[in-house]
Order: structure tokens, then C-alpha cells, then sequence
């Protein structure tokens, strides 16, 4: 049975109560469902948004009207529908539009509402993702390990490309205040490669690099380039396996929130925080020494309110 039967069976199993189980859930978490732990494109996401915001309407659209209206083309509409585990639009909308129905036949969902819903589903995902981070930092061995390899390291190399430039800088930031020499590669390309380079020729040892979905081209080969250099590299992505994970020396996964229109980065930026202590960890005297040294230009300038 294919993913598009299966989600159809499940909406008209029958429940002790004699109602369908799609009967009992509200229209909204019908909807939700849909899209519940599905890793979709930004243009995907639109579709799926466009359809929260005009279930009623959007549900019995053909594949061309719905296209026009999210501004996306045909092919896109249909890898959506491919991507939620259907054969195609037709296979969607013979979902949609039951639980289209049901909202204009009075459920007490409003659009406002499955707005609302979404953003605390959003949350929850996110909560999920930060439980994993727990049980992935139970045993500290591997993550105190880790740190006191990029403490060694000087200079140490943080990369990050496209949408994972965010996460490097932050990790750079927070890391120079510990560490002697942190360099900051946000640019593929062969400018990724002389900084790579540059950094294995001045002493450096490890790249900690950062790769979140969607995954660029450009971070395999400068993660690549890296290992060329004599660097080895740990590498923090979302648990999706692929070529990234293979080049890395040390994989640590954290995932993404995919349920707005952009990821958002908890369990990532928790997972960062926690190597930034053990890179601390690994050298309490330096650590306490460059803190003071701050803290004391800092406040000698007036660099904060």
C-alpha cells in the first residue's frame, strides 16, 4: 500500500465510538498531519502555508490554479505532493478535500487557530529535537573529547556556507573569547580553500564545520579540501545521512525545525553551546585568563550598557 493509501486508510479507520478517527480529530490537525516530520523546500513550504491559510478554497483547486496561486510551477506542486508520501496532486486533493468539508461544515477551527496550532506544533518539534540533543550529550566522554581537540587546535577553523553561516558565526564569536586564534570561513569556493589552506600551514589541526539542510554542494567541497590539507574535521548537521557525514572525522547531529516556512536551530545552537563549555573545560586556566582579559577591555571601553 502505497504512503497516499496509507494516509487515506487512516482517515476512515473506524474508532470504538463508531465515528472515523478523521471525524474525531479537528480539520486543523488533520492538516497538520499531513506535514508532520516532512523535510519540505522553501517553495514546498509555501504550498503547504498557502494551503493552511485557504483550506476551504485551495482543496478543490485544480493543479494549474493551485500553482498560479502560490506562484510556484506545475512540477512543484506535483514534487509536493511526491515529497507528503502521495502519487501526485489528484492523490492529495482526495484528502484535502474531505477535511475541507468538514471545516466549512462547521468545526470549530478557524484559520487563525491552525496558525496558531502550527506555531505550537513548531515549538514541540523543536522540544523533541532538544530531548535528542540530551540523550545524545548522556555520556559527556565524547563531547569533552571533542572540545579539548579544538581547544588544541590554534588556529581553529569554524565553516559554515549559505544557511549555515549563522550557527559559524555565533560558534566563532563565542569561541574567540577562549580560544587564541579562531578563523571564520564563510565563503566556498577557492576562498575557502586558501583560508582551509592557511590555517593547516600556520599549526592548525581540526575544521569544525557546520552544515544544515539544504545541504550545498559547496560544503562538501570544502569540507573535502579541508581533509585534503592534513585537517581533520567534526562536522554538525541534521541526522540525514549523506556524503557530508562521510567525509567528517567526528559526525554530531542535531535536527532542524521544519515546520514554518524556515528552519529554526534549537537543538543545533544547544549542541553548539555544550562544545563551546568543553573547549572552556579543556582549559580552565586559559579560559578564566582570556574571560578576565575581555571583561577588563570591555569594560575599560565601554563596549556594553
Amino acid at each position: 500500500m502505497s504512503s497516499g493509501q496509507q494516509a487515506r486508510a487512516q482517515a476512515a479507520a473506524i474508532t470504538p465510538s463508531g465515528q472515523s478517527s478523521a471525524e474525531v480529530r479537528p480539520p486543523a490537525d488533520r492538516l497538520l498531519a499531513l506535514f508532520d516530520g516532512r523535510r519540505l523546500s522553501p517553495g514546498q513550504r509555501r504550498i503547504a502555508q498557502y494551503l493552511i491559510d485557504h483550506l476551504t478554497e485551495a482543496a478543490f483547486l485544480s493543479i494549474t490554479e493551485l500553482a498560479e496561486r502560490v506562484g510556484v510551477s506545475q512540477p512543484s506542486v506535483t514534487r509536493f505532493a511526491s515529497s507528503l508520501g502521495f502519487s501526485g496532486y489528484p492523490a492529495l486533493r482526495e484528502v484535502l478535500q474531505p477535511i475541507a468539508l468538514s471545516a466549512v461544515a462547521g468545526a470549530p477551527d478557524t484559520r487563525e487557530q491552525i496558525r496558531r496550532n502550527e506555531l505550537q506544533a513548531a515549538v514541540d518539534a523543536e522540544i523533541e529535537n532538544l530531548e535528542n540533543v540530551r540523550r545524545l550529550l548522556a555520556d559527556t566522554n565524547q563531547v569533552l573529547d571533542i572540545g579539548r581537540e579544538l581547544a588544541a587546535s590554534v588556529p581553529l577553523t569554524i565553516l559554515g556556507l549559505r544557511i549555515s553561516v549563522s550557527l559559524a558565526e555565533y560558534f566563532a564569536y563565542a569561541a574567540r573569547r577562549i580560544h587564541p586564534d579562531v578563523r571564520l570561513v564563510t565563503r566556498g569556493g577557492s576562498v575557502a580553500f586558501d583560508a582551509l589552506l592557511q590555517s593547516r600551514a600556520a599549526g592548525g589541526t581540526w575544521v569544525l564545520a557546520f552544515a544544515m539542510p539544504r545541504h550545498a554542494k559547496e560544503t562538501l567541497l570544502a569540507v573535502r579540501a579541508a581533509r585534503s590539507t592534513g585537517l581533520r574535521v567534526v562536522l554538525i548537521t541534521d541526522p540525514t545521512l549523506g556524503p557530508l557525514v562521510d567525509e567528517a572525522d567526528v559526525a554530531l547531529t542535531a535536527a532542524t525545525g521544519s515546520r514554518l516556512v524556515f528552519d529554526s536551530y534549537a537543538a543545533p545552537g544547544m549542541l553548539s553551546a555544550a562544545l563551546l563549555q568543553a573547549m572552556a573545560d579543556a582549559d580552565p586556566e586559559r579560559t578564566q585568563a582570556r574571560l578576565e582579559d575581555y571583561e577588563h577591555v570591555a569594560d575599560q571601553h565601554g563596549f556594553f550598557l
